[in-house]
């Protein structure tokens, strides 16, 4: 931009004591694509040389940038913007903080899309960058809201965008509209974001989404000064939210805005109190009493419905702040910090489980408190994580006394029971380093178990210096057996240091030789490693000579070593090997059968099917279950082992059967004496196999590798001679390994099915109630195939329908069940809750179908399946030529088999919702003409006889 050219964008950029910064917030603005924009520098009377950097800045940059300050510090970011407002000669405004940035397209992008919508404010994509982060961490501010482009003609058409998005600087304002309106940012008060952008959210014709990143939030967690917002301990920054809020809350009761106000109570109590009440831990008793007032003040205003919204943890701890009950809302804080964490011994009373037996004489305290749902009263001690609260710490030069009680919610810990621990001192960076002290007294104490010990640190534990700087410390408290490790939760126990305690690290003292304690984030005790003094210049001068030479190579080689011996122990080539060379050479284990589903993520399918028949006709077998990721949900009367885990790859090698639906490792050779029972996962639409393109380029080795892979299997279970035709000459399978057998997953689909032809009621099962799903209302199924990125790579699964808008039309009358493929995830936003239910995370498909009145797919194998009980299939095709032609292409035409309409647009599909029951008796007879033709063998039998075949020899008890 020329200095006569007139600026179409100005960006307000206020600074405050951050001069270091600053240089390159204002050259993001400098950067960006579109040229016609200013930068107008506004300095909030800073101590330090911010203003004359900004000075600087404006006189290497004249006509784009221009420089101002305030005659005296407001103590906010609100004022200095206010200023910026009125200095900028552009037709569109934007804000920047100093210690962030824009994306360099972000100004052409909120521009263009301004300008073609007529919009008064865009809003964009704000990515949180944390900057100290070692991996990169990110997180993009409420993803969901900027999925696509939206205009909307007020915020009413998006309540979760005045609720959840109130940055200000992720956004572009039509400048005579902030004139107009006269919209201005609160004087002296902290988070002047939320008041801006309400009035502003409230005051626009027209607001544009656009789905493009455009604001970089730069957060610095290790920050030695926290920024205003994040100094938590000063009660000032409470007031000043609560005044923020009353302010907002009184814009919405003058306009009638009931829906937005209960909304953004939620939102208040699901985040804003959440902030503050995580701090509360480490304040003093004056300090809760006043928070407590001020929270006591505003909250008492708030509707009962805006509770019921919460998660019952948010809950207890907006009631027990409101009663002032200390002892129980510190505890509850705890859970509220780790999710997972049982930090309350609980009461039983009258059948119900409570947080805590204090006022449970009032009727609406016991509806909050009470968390019977959560189900701790079903859980074993080894799946529970408790609360272990620090009651003492006292060090010395040789290491460290402590003292602490474990939370023994319900009794789970009886009092008889043989009770022994151990203090576990871990690095938090990944390492082999690990030291464990006995802890010398472990006590039942009713309610809680107490325990005390002793760890000489200053002799055993040896860090790697400066890599191993943090350390964690754990209970593994073991009862009867059974293990359950704990973190030391240090509350308001001071951590003395009576005498400094020194450490010798293997790699140099001169960067650190003492261990100090400190408190991690989440509440927990954990000690740095640091150097006893400061380090002189010439010290440090030295230690970099040191580090760069030779003592530094062979430091440096060391640790290498140490970590490429662990990579090379978890390595899937040491593993493979020792599967062929090692465990492939012991004897097989005669009724030892391994079970998988869907790449060990779900217990589910035709295996579950399988197994669960074995139980119940009683046959004698040793039953293994791989999983992945975490074993929730897998059967707890068989052996779990973890995927390409040593005990994985031996029970492949040791067993009799493999029973899978997909495919065991590819790499993994099956022994002659195992048998591969391939249930297989679905028939086929989509080219499969040999037949598709991806097969088809592949060079000669590489088919041939695949068909090693393939010819694994010894049996292969079919549904139909379509399958016949299609699946088993892709897999290059001979005839003698099909088995016509059906699908046994398939079996309780004709079961239910021949119940509501004999005129039995249809049983929703216990499912849709633990879903909440009302009686007066139909179930549809969404469950579309597999979708990958343009790189073939997994992705998260983008709803091809507004999801807002279906539940805005249908949620009188249906709910989605939205289930992603296994291999893919879904985000809904919080406004279609109750009405749109993400049960991707379900292991069986299974009792969805059962409850489903309708599905919805596209060219998913579940159309076969759900066939079977000759109800309702929609096919919302919206990519069917694409799919067709350009991907994988079909073994038949969708459109003339389809047992259902083939809709290609949104309309047509609500549209057929609108009139499910004609679209039922439309295709009634479709449905017949589909099962008879891709469902032969599905007789309700498949799994009974697939364990007489096999599995009966025997071996009955």
């Amino acid at each position: 931009m020329s200095e006569n050219t007139e600026p179409v964008v100005s960006v307000v950029v206020i600074v405050y004591n951050d001069a270091g910064r600053l240089p390159t917030a204002v050259q993001s603005v400098l950067d960006q694509t579109l040229r016609s924009v200013e930068v107008v520098i506004v300095d909030d009377h800073s101590p330090d040389r911010s203003f004359e950097v900004a000075q600087q800045l404006a006189a290497a940059h004249p006509g784009r940038v221009r420089a101002y300050q305030l005659p005296e510090n407001s103590g906010a970011g609100g004022e200095p913007r206010n200023l910026g407002i009125t200095k900028c000669a552009g037709q569109y405004v934007m804000f920047l903080d100093s210690d962030d940035v824009l994306e360099r397209n972000a100004c052409r992008n909120m521009l263009e899309a301004a300008q073609r919508t007529g919009a008064d404010m865009v809003s964009g994509l704000c990515v949180r960058t944390f900057i100290d982060s070692r991996n990169g961490k990110i997180d993009k501010w409420y993803e969901w809201l900027y999925r696509s482009t939206r205009v909307l003609e007020t915020v009413h058409e998006l309540p979760d965008l005045f609720v959840f998005d109130t940055l200000s600087t992720n956004k572009c304002y039509r400048l005579d509209f902030l004139r107009d309106n006269d919209l201005r940012f609160p004087k002296g008060l902290l988070y002047e974001d939320l008041l801006f952008a309400a009035r502003a959210y409230l005051a626009a014709r027209r607001i544009t989404l656009i789905p493009n990143e455009v604001y970089y939030w730069h957060v610095r967690e290790k920050a030695s000064e926290k920024s205003v917002t994040n100094r938590r301990h000063e009660l000032t920054n409470f007031t000043d939210r609560i005044e923020i809020h009353r302010r907002i809350d009184a814009l919405l009761r003058e306009g009638g805005h009931d829906e937005l106000r209960l909304a953004k109570d939620v939102k208040f109590l699901k985040h804003d109190l959440v902030l503050h009440l995580r701090d509360l831990p480490f304040r003093d008793q004056d300090f809760r009493h006043r928070f407590a007032e001020l929270a006591r003040g505003y909250m008492a205003g708030m509707d009962d419905a805006a509770y019921d919204a919460l998660l019952p943890i948010h809950r207890i701890c907006a009631y027990l702040l409101m009663q002032e009950d200390w002892t129980n809302l510190i505890t509850a804080v705890d859970t509220l910090i780790n999710r997972s964490k049982v930090s309350s011994t609980l009461t039983e009373r009258d059948g119900r489980i409570y947080w805590c037996a204090e006022h449970l004489e009032d009727p609406r305290a016991r509806e909050i408190l009470d968390v019977t749902e959560l189900g701790y009263h079903t859980h074993k001690v080894d799946a529970m994580v408790l609360r272990n609260a620090l009651t003492s710490y006292d060090q010395d030069a040789k290491g460290v006394q402590l003292s602490g009680r474990i939370v023994n919610p319900l009794g789970v810990i009886p009092p008889g029971a043989k009770l022994s621990a151990e203090l576990e001192f871990k690095a938090r960076r990944k390492s082999l380093q690990q030291f464990t002290f006995p802890v010398r007294r472990v006590e039942h104490n009713g309610d809680f178990i107490g325990w005390s010990a002793e760890a000489e640190l200053a002799s055993r534990l040896r860090p790697l210096g400066f890599i191993d700087a943090v350390w964690d410390v754990r209970l593994v408290l073991s009862v009867d057996g059974r293990k359950t490790t704990t973190r030391l939760t240090v509350g308001d126990t001071p951590l003395e240091e009576r005498e400094r305690l020194r450490s010798r690290p293997r790699l140099t003292r001169l960067v650190s030789d003492t261990l100090v304690p400190e408190v991690s984030a989440k509440g927990h005790l954990a000690f740095q490693l640091v150097a006893a003094g400061p380090v002189s210049r010439r010290s440090r001068g030295a230690i970099d000579q040191a580090l760069r030479g030779a003592p530094g190579a062979v430091a440096r080689a060391g640790v290498r070593r140490v970590k490429q011996v662990r990579k090379d122990l978890k390595s899937g080539v040491t593993k493979i090997r020792a599967y062929h060379e090692v465990f492939l050479k012991l004897p097989v284990r005669k009724g030892t059968v391994v079970f998988e589903s869907h790449l060990g993520k779900q217990y589910s399918d035709s295996p579950r099917a399988i197994y669960e028949e074995m139980r119940r006709q009683g046959v004698k077998f040793t039953p293994i279950w791989s999983y992945a990721g975490k074993p929730d949900g897998f059967p707890q009367d068989a052996e779990l082992v973890r995927r390409w885990s040593w005990q994985y790859l031996r029970a492949l090698a040791q067993a009799e059967f493999w029973v899978d639906n997909q495919s065991y490792p590819v790499k993994l050779a099956k022994r002659p004496e195992t048998t591969y029972i391939q249930t297989w996962h679905g028939s086929a639409l989509k080219k499969m196999g040999f037949d598709s393109p991806e097969f088809r380029t592949r060079t000669k080795d590489q088919q041939a590798e695949q068909q090693k892979i393939l010819d694994r299997f010894d049996h292969f279970l079919v549904r139909t001679e379509h399958d016949v035709r299609t699946l088993v000459p892709a897999f290059r399978l001979p005839e003698s390994k099909v088995l016509r057998s059906g699908y046994p997953r398939n079996d309780a689909l004709v079961t239910a099915w021949k119940k509501e032809t004999e005129g039995g009621a249809r049983d929703r099962g216990p499912l849709a109630e633990e879903l909440g799903i009302p009686d007066d209302r139909k179930v549809l199924l969404y469950a579309p195939t597999f979708r990958s990125g343009p790189d073939g790579k997994l992705r998260r699964f983008e709803p091809p329908f507004d999801v807002e808008e279906f539940a805005d039309r249908f949620g009188d009358r249906y709910v989605l069940l939205m289930r992603s493929h296994y291999l893919n995830n879904v985000v809904l936003p919080p406004s279609v809750r109750g009405r749109v239910i993400d049960v991707s995370g379900l292991h069986d498909v299974t009792p969805l179908y059962l409850m489903a009145d309708a599905l919805i797919t596209d060219y998913s194998s579940v159309m076969f399946d759900y066939a079977l009980l000759d109800r309702p299939i929609l096919f919302f095709a919206y990519d069917l030529d694409e799919y067709v032609n350009s991907l994988r292409g079909t073994y038949f035409d969708l459109v003339k088999h389809a047992p259902g309409p083939v809709l290609q647009e949104k309309d047509e599909l609500f549209t057929a919702l609108d009139d499910l029951a004609g679209t039922d008796i439309a295709w009634a007879d479709a449905r017949k003409r589909f099962v008879a033709e891709f469902g032969e063998y599905d007789r309700g039998d498949a799994a009974s006889r697939i364990v007489d075949t096999f599995f009966r020899r025997g071996s009955q008890k």
